[in-house]
């Protein structure tokens, strides 16, 4: 295919191929088990989708980015999914100040910025339609009840992406006012580049602590949905004719996505290799099965336990550091977003990381730091943000600018000639 059709939405082809890929396999293949891995662009950035699903949410979140992280806020309280109690995490801006009102924010870019989010929701929204055809085409294949279905965001809510600087050069904004159309009647359509910026990501992220970039729980807590196999057989067998479905549970127990591998290999009966595969030396198996625990889970014992007090798992990004054993976190956010050091929390009880614990507990601070220093070592860390006396933190020569953590980056020349650039003037849309 040279060109793509006009109505070509990538949510859509990706939904349609993973179809096409069950219906073609052989007799043979269908006797096997498959992995299926269906990654949509949705809804990462350039926020885009077709007109009639943003047009759905239109005025839905006008009344802007901190009323909305009220709502959910209230809404995950009263799903039980987070405790009434809890305490949220302030908003942190860029620049370490103090997030404005957004009554006080010009009337074109709170309309740009609104329409924005409208765009995200209506990707949000065609995506799970997608997802609804896939797990529908299942059904009508007998496939189902004993596919191990799994669903998860690779990380937490879109407020920076260091990752587009070396794919549009040294500039966003230069990129964006030259090669798209941004105005307000057409954003969201194929030749338009917007995100939405660092107070929409929050209001995703509440109660936890900024966004993706961080290793903060709002960068690293996602999403997981997990349909087992009908009565937890493995995926080959026929599951029992008596078993029931899981109804449903919500559970905050702590995983990672180092616990995929094992799960898929225990629910296919395939054993991993060790250290070596054909020849190569491969990395060792980090996480854990979550069969017995999904086993369990609605079972009539107790609630039952995934990783142990003792289990550590660390990570980093972007230079920002966390490590966490058992309900105990460490975590490390560069200035200005941060406190430049290592801070200690009781994640269970503290989830927003709001009660830096480090001066009750230091004993407590230096065991975390000591495993800290070993998983530098196990998995060859680089550094954190101000690790190198060359690394002045807020030297614009060592300090990365992400123009995404901008909230009205994109939107704040519009109709301002008095300020926009002499190089942005002739592609700057009108205000309208």
């Amino acid at each position: 295919m040279e060109k793509l059709p006009e109505d070509f939405y990538s949510s859509d082809a990706y939904a349609d191929r993973l179809m096409e890929y069950l219906d073609d396999r052989s007799r043979e293949e269908k006797d096997q088990p498959f992995f299926a891995y269906l990654p949509f662009s949705a809804p990462h950035w350039p926020l885009q989708a077709p007109k009639e699903v943003c047009d759905k949410y239109q005025g839905v979140y006008d009344a802007g980015p901190e009323a909305l992280r009220q709502r959910r806020l209230a809404r995950l309280k009263e799903l039980g999914m987070i405790a009434k109690d809890i305490r949220p995490h302030p908003v942190v801006m860029p620049d370490g100040g103090k997030p404005e009102n957004w009554t006080d924010v010009p009337e074109h870019v709170r309309e740009s910025s609104n329409r924005a989010m409208e765009v995200y929701a209506g990707m949000v929204d065609r995506m799970d339609w997608n997802i609804g055809r896939v797990i529908d085409h299942l059904k009508a294949i007998g496939e189902y009840d004993n596919t191990f279905i799994l669903f998860m965001s690779d990380n937490g809510a879109e407020g920076a992406s260091y990752e587009a600087m070396p794919i549009i050069g040294t500039s966003i904004m230069d990129h964006v006012h030259k090669y798209y159309d941004n105005s307000l009647e057409n954003i969201g359509r194929g030749n338009s580049f917007v995100w939405y910026g660092c107070r929409w990501a929050q209001a995703a992220t509440a109660p936890s602590r900024l966004y993706k970039m961080h290793s903060t729980e709002g960068g690293c807590r996602v999403p997981l949905v997990v349909k087992p196999p009908v009565g937890g057989a493995p995926i080959h067998k026929t599951p029992s004719a008596a078993a029931n479905e899981h109804s449903g549970t919500i559970s905050d127990e702590f995983c990672t996505v180092m616990d995929i591998v094992p799960t898929i290999l225990e629910y296919a009966e395939l054993k991993h290799p060790g250290t070596h595969y054909k020849g190569r030396e491969i990395a060792p198996l980090k996480g854990r099965s979550w069969v017995e625990f999904l086993n369990l889970l609605n079972g009539d014992t107790a609630k039952p336990e995934l990783h142990g007090a003792d289990y550590v798992v660390g990570f980093e990004m972007a230079g920002s550091g966390a490590l966490r054993r058992g309900d105990w976190k460490i975590t490390f956010v560069p200035a200005p977003k941060g406190p430049q050091k290592w801070e200690l929390f009781d994640i269970r009880q503290d989830p927003g990381e709001t009660d830096d614990l480090a001066d009750k507990h230091p004993d407590r601070l230096k065991e975390m730091l000591q495993l800290w220093d070993q998983y530098k070592v196990e998995v060859g860390v680089v550094g954190l943000a101000g690790e190198y006396e060359s690394a002045v933190q807020g030297d614009p020569k060592t300090t990365v600018v992400d123009e995404f953590e901008d909230p009205y980056c994109w939107i704040k020349y519009i109709g301002r000639p008095e300020i926009t650039p002499e190089r942005l003037r002739d592609v700057i849309p009108p205000m309208r």
